[in-house]
């Protein structure tokens, strides 16, 4: 069983959010030619994407073609739009998570779905979490690595904590709004660089400011294998220690004490990272995640886990199945 914690959806089709709401800033889908749609801001091509991002039955052709059981579903993080007027984000959080409840509705035993929430306005976002999980039937949300000027840290998401832990709702935390301009301008550091450093920051943020602490049964996930956090957490640890005045302000509990209390997906692309990561995250707390269908996430989903000679057969299903289940709350019978 291979269980991707880790895959993006969008509708094939949704309103003009500009007359929607009356500014710009908003995503809309141009289908261009058959099989293709180009996403466009303002104007603008942010992205080319294919069928396989809309449509259920073509992604479903392509996961019986790579052994994917399960996909965990959650939006494009462009279109988080924590940006914009609360209420409008909260309706188009409310038109993407009606039409993702819609597809795991129809396949059932194939998508599970991951909501979206307007952050910026934490009273509506727990109102559409209970939403979500209440009446959609979703076990988690995706959330972005920061909400504007707030990072995961800040005391205005605690009710959004809450309610998450009240709920049973796992966060799946993705990397958004990088820095792209200036010495991020260039070989698409904001994806290769900016995004690993995002998650480090959402990590070292939920830590450092003690959400671990005051709400312990949070289930967290981090895409992208925790960004740098794994391979830096002994420098992390250091500076805590060694600078206490300047990174124990919030909390006074050495971050090395969290490894094992939070996920991250798969996603490294190396069999040394995975090692590594396995080895720092925990063997019971790294999930299979692919980033399905965008070309910079592992193109043959459980691949690397597969090619790992060291990991045996139990590490290996806990890897692509097991941890994903446990996160999500669900059980392997649901979905043979």
């Amino acid at each position: 069983m291979k269980i991707d914690i880790h895959s993006h959806i969008l509708p094939k089709e949704w309103p003009d959010l500009k007359k929607r709401y009356g500014y710009g800033g908003w995503v809309q889908l141009d289908h261009h030619c058959k099989g293709q749609a180009k996403m466009m801001k303002d104007g603008k091509v942010f992205r080319v994407i294919q069928e396989n991002c809309w449509d259920p039955e073509v992604r479903i052709k392509e996961m019986d073609l790579s052994g994917v059981t399960v996909q965990v579903l959650s939006t494009v993080p462009v279109m988080f739009s924590y940006w914009a007027k609360p209420q409008d984000t909260l309706d188009l959080a409310q038109i993407l998570n009606n039409d993702l409840a819609a597809t795991v509705k129809k396949y059932p035993k194939r998508f599970i779905g991951l909501g979206t929430l307007p952050l910026q306005a934490p009273d509506l976002a727990v109102k559409e979490m209970h939403r979500c999980v209440n009446e959609l039937g979703f076990p988690g949300v995706q959330i972005g690595s920061h909400v504007n000027e707030w990072d995961l840290n800040a005391p205005e998401l605690y009710d959004i904590y809450a309610a998450a832990e009240q709920l049973n709702c796992c966060l799946f935390v993705h990397p958004w709004d990088m820095q792209i301009d200036g010495r991020m301008s260039k070989y698409w550091f904001p994806w290769l660089i900016g995004m690993p450093a995002e998650t480090t920051i959402a990590i070292c943020s939920m830590i450092m400011g003690g959400i671990f602490e005051k709400f312990p049964k949070l289930k967290v996930c981090f895409a992208h294998g925790g960004g740098a956090f794994p391979y830096t957490v002994g420098r992390i640890s250091h500076g805590f220690n060694v600078r206490p005045d300047l990174c124990a302000v919030d909390n006074k509990v050495d971050p090395r004490k969290y490894l094992g209390s939070f996920y991250t997906d798969s996603l490294v692309h190396d069999r040394g990272a995975l090692r590594l990561l396995t080895s720092v995250i925990g063997e019971d707390k790294v999930i299979l995640g692919t980033d399905y269908p965008f070309p910079l996430g592992e193109l043959e989903p459980g691949k690397l886990i597969d090619s790992m000679e060291d990991f045996d057969n139990k590490l290996k299903d806990k890897l692509k199945a097991g941890n994903a289940l446990e996160f999500l709350g669900l059980s392997r019978k649901q979905f043979e």
